[in-house]
């Protein structure tokens, strides 16, 4: 990733942001160890291990670099007063910044990367530290920038662009500083306001430290006789199970220790909103929400259209749930019936032969595509297997501009590892095909982007695997994960960010915040949109404290924008299949366009129009047309 955005309060949500972390803590697994051969132990090179060594060679290196930045951006407030005096100063102030940006990157990556690898070590931990409060002190160094470009005026900085072409990898970011000038304060203010900028992440940290490390979670003894803790890992491996008895334990014994917290954790949810809502009403908005949008110019429309037409296809997600009871044949669907899979498939997907299929399965994207993508994922860019104390789940870290992508997988051999990797790689190529044509400035993508290539990948992962098996039960396996994950992100993320506008929304109103009152709150819509008053899922009261452990409420208005991420990386699939070459080179281009243009309009370029509701309807449709599909092979094969 890159680019310099002076527009903003730099605080840890976009330290988190850097890796498009995309799937942490709400896909948990079994944690398995992975042992090299002994022909690559004795080599001492571990392949499926990334090479860190790549950013600095040594702990030393990496410190003396921060060392060497911490007395760089003390020298920042050198071009105070300088911005407008003309274009050739103005660049040398930009350019400045921007390489010391780039470099606090390096620095961010390699420590948060390195502590991933095992988060017992304290060293690390400590490093990790200590590159956040790098940010912060850059974000204090800076606060000045925007409010003196403004100052300056539009008139002015477009003709300093216009005079000096060295301006031009930074003629967006000034035309988006310029266009928050009702949002951006005094210069003291925004000083001010920039020593808050670490304070701002406390109930995130707080409410991590309560999940992660505070709750003593019980332990259930399971029918095979062994007992796992019932802690997010063992929940999330257990509510797949396909023992129904099993799945309910799980839930009724982690829901109720979470129950035990609900006072707390809703103390700490209620602190970071009205801490929010008091920053946005400081920045001259009328709300959150609109401070969310505003800060990628997304128009209204594309926030409420969402939730609209999601509420309107609440029907097909009912049908689905009446097709997964079908299959699991439940007569009557319970919460805890929402995760097993609907068909078992016992084929293992190792990390060679995930490579294999996934560019086997990319070849439809092009020679270019599959050439660039062999020769990455033989690199040593990944960190695969998983092992004791490294960090769950899967992302794409490419903030280090001047190397290459970084990937943190948990590989277990099986589909889900399967459709990660070619749903992190998807990431990894953005990163790539952006760096062809953009510099470091304009190289960064926004987040409502950044999920479209990992989706569109999952899409193409997915219909390939369809058409390569003759077997009906593999053919249901595949068409059901695709449900499984339009459920999960379409739907439910949607639910997710309706119940997350709920709350600002309450609190923009004046109203209390109790954990007690946030559970009424989700209860309704949960309930709502599993259609537990018709009697398609019925939900327990007691799991309705599943709020509790979703750490994206902490993440200020994020979760929409991976409903409409699936949105369009569907789109554009369906554009890819329709209209071959043409679909796929308008897809190769927005991936190369990186941050260049608001992205809003690059998907509007693309052919996707994200304020309208044609994209959600045509998801639903197909969600229906597999569903139809899969109807026909139960009745092929004699299911009631």
């Amino acid at each position: 990733m890159g680019g310099v955005n002076f527009s903003q309060d730099l605080d840890m949500n976009d330290l988190r942001l850097l890796t498009h972390a995309a799937r942490l803590v709400l896909a948990g697994a079994f944690m398995l160890t992975w042992q090299l051969p002994a022909t690559a132990q004795d080599n001492g090179i571990d392949p499926y291990v990334w090479d860190l060594t790549e950013i600095y060679h040594s702990v030393e290196a990496w410190e003396a670099e921060r060392q060497r930045l911490l007395d760089r951006i003390d020298t920042i407030g050198e071009f105070r007063g300088t911005l407008g005096d003309d274009a050739d100063s103005l660049y040398t102030a930009m350019r400045y910044v921007s390489d010391i940006y780039k470099e606090i990157l390096r620095v961010y990556s390699y420590a948060s990367m390195e502590q991933d690898q095992d988060l017992r070590v304290t060293d690390a931990q400590e490093r990790n530290q200590l590159a956040e409060g790098l940010f912060a002190r850059f974000s204090q160094a800076t606060a000045w920038i925007d409010p003196e470009l403004i100052t300056v005026g539009e008139a002015r900085i477009k003709s300093f662009v216009e005079d000096n072409e060295e301006l031009a990898p930074f003629s967006f970011m000034l035309e988006n500083t310029l266009r928050q000038a009702e949002h951006t304060l005094s210069d003291e203010t925004e000083q001010a306001l920039s020593y808050f900028s670490q304070s701002y992440d406390a109930p995130s940290n707080i409410y991590s430290l309560i999940a992660n490390s505070d709750i003593p979670w019980p332990t259930l003894t399971l029918s095979n006789g062994e007992e796992l803790r019932i802690d997010s890992q063992g929940y999330s491996a257990l509510r797949s199970s396909e023992d129904r008895e099993e799945r309910k334990r799980a839930f009724d014994a982690y829901w109720s220790k979470w129950e035990e917290y609900n006072s707390s954790v809703g103390m700490v949810l209620n602190a970071h909103i009205q801490m929010q809502v008091a920053a946005a009403r400081a920045r001259k908005y009328d709300n959150v929400l609109e401070r969310e949008l505003f800060s990628d110019n997304l128009p209204p429309a594309v926030y409420h259209t969402l939730v609209e037409e999601v509420n309107k296809a609440l029907p097909t997600l009912h049908r689905y749930f009446r097709l997964r009871g079908r299959m699991l044949g439940v007569e009557q669907m319970h919460y805890y019936d929402i995760y097993p899979p609907l068909v078992s498939l016992d084929k293992v997907f190792d990390i060679e032969s995930s490579k294999a299929i996934t560019l086997d399965a990319m070849s439809m994207l092009g020679d270019d595509w599959v050439t660039m993508q062999r020769e990455a994922i033989n690199e040593r860019w990944m960190h695969v297997y998983p092992q004791q104390g490294k960090r769950s789940g899967a992302y794409m870290n490419g903030s280090v501009y001047d190397l290459h992508p970084f990937l943190l997988l948990n590989h277990n051999d099986d589909y889900d590892g399967l459709s990660t990797f070619a749903h992190e790689w998807g990431h990894a190529m953005h990163t790539l095909y952006a760096r062809q044509k953009q510099p470091f400035e304009t190289a960064d993508y926004s987040t409502f982007i950044a999920e479209i290539p990992s989706t569109s990948l999952e899409l193409i992962l997915e219909q390939y695997m369809v058409e390569n098996t003759s077997d009906i039960d593999e053919k249901l396996f595949y068409l059901g994960q695709g449900l499984e994950n339009m459920r999960g992100t379409f739907f439910r993320q949607t639910m997710f960010a309706e119940f997350e506008l709920a709350l600002y929304e309450a609190v923009e109103r004046g109203e209390a915040l109790t954990g007690a009152r946030i559970t009424e709150m989700y209860a309704d819509i949960l309930k709502r949109y599993h259609g537990h008053d018709e009697g398609v899922v019925l939900i327990d009261d007691l799991y309705t404290n599943e709020w509790m452990f979703v750490p994206h409420f902490y993440y200020n208005m994020y979760v929409f924008q991976y409903a409409t991420s699936i949105t369009a990386g569907t789109a554009l699939y369906a554009n890819m299949v329709e209209k071959g070459q043409e679909g796929v080179d308008r897809y190769k281009d927005l991936l190369r366009a990186g941050g260049s243009d608001y992205p809003y309009e690059l998907l509007k370029t693309a052919g996707v129009d994200m304020a309208t509701a044609e994209p959600y309807r045509a998801i639903v449709a197909r969600m229906d047309a597999i569903m139809d599909e899969m109807e026909r092979l139960l009745d092929e094969k004699g299911v009631k």
